[in-house]
């Protein structure tokens, strides 16, 4: 975050039409600034100008494809912009890059409002869990229903923290089948994997209902550890009173 202090303003100036891997020059220079962490940055169409080529480029309503200058600027540690401006070098092309020292006489600040909900300080929380995966076929079923639904529902009602279905393109089982997913073939029999992360005790608790369920398939657990994030403090301490 910038502070009050030196500072340099680095001005690069594009064609609205340029492009840098396929997408526009400027989008991709806002997109790298944006990730790496630069205090903010602001992209400005310009009306008319002219570059190094002297062709002269105007909004002029006739001229519905021109290719308009474009303006991305932003201001940064001299540290900063030091490890950016190679990147910036190459992105820009034949485009042009100006950089000014400054002076930040007042940085700009997070919304206060942030705060009061809690959102400024994400809140971490690690701990050991385990990982369950589940394989199935698409088309196996229990009692008149898809399998991996019924599993899904009762994973549900066992109070399993969360579950997630992963519907595979291309695989095989025991029997060595080759099952995969075709838009000419309406009665596909795809790979299912579902992924189940929670206690061992809570999973081991369910593996007798799974062993019922699951006639021919493969179930796997392994040891994860689990990373947290989350922003809502206020709720976080409500849910906790309420478990209490």
């Amino acid at each position: 975050m910038l502070k009050t202090g030196p500072a340099r303003k680095v001005i690069v100036y594009v064609g609205e039409d340029h492009q840098y891997h396929g997408t526009s020059t400027y989008a991709a220079i806002l997109d790298f600034l944006f990730y790496h962490a630069v205090s903010g940055a602001n992209v400005v169409r310009g009306m008319a100008g002219f570059g190094a080529d002297h062709h002269l480029h105007s909004t002029r309503i006739l001229r519905l494809t021109e290719n308009l200058p474009v303006k991305i600027e932003f201001i940064e540690t001299p540290e900063k912009v030091d490890e950016l401006l190679p990147k910036l070098h190459e992105m820009a092309g034949t485009g042009l890059i100006e950089v000014q020292d400054t002076t930040v006489v007042k940085p700009a600040e997070v919304e206060k409002k942030a705060e009061h909900r809690g959102e400024s300080h994400p809140l971490k929380s690690e701990g050991k869990a385990k990982l369950m995966r589940i394989y199935v076929g698409e088309s196996d079923r229990w009692k008149d229903k898809p399998l991996y639904k019924a599993i899904v529902e009762s994973l549900r009602t066992n109070d399993i923290a969360g579950v997630t279905v992963y519907k595979g393109i291309l695989g095989y089982g025991a029997n060595k089948r080759m099952h995969k997913g075709s838009a000419l073939n309406l009665s596909h029999d795809c790979p299912i994997m579902l992924s189940v992360v929670d206690t061992e005790e809570k999973l081991r608790k369910i593996t007798p209902i799974l062993d019922e369920m699951v006639q021919q398939g493969l179930v796997v657990m392994s040891n994860v550890d689990v990373i947290k994030y989350t922003h809502d403090y206020i709720a976080e301490e409500r849910r906790k009173e309420q478990r209490a």
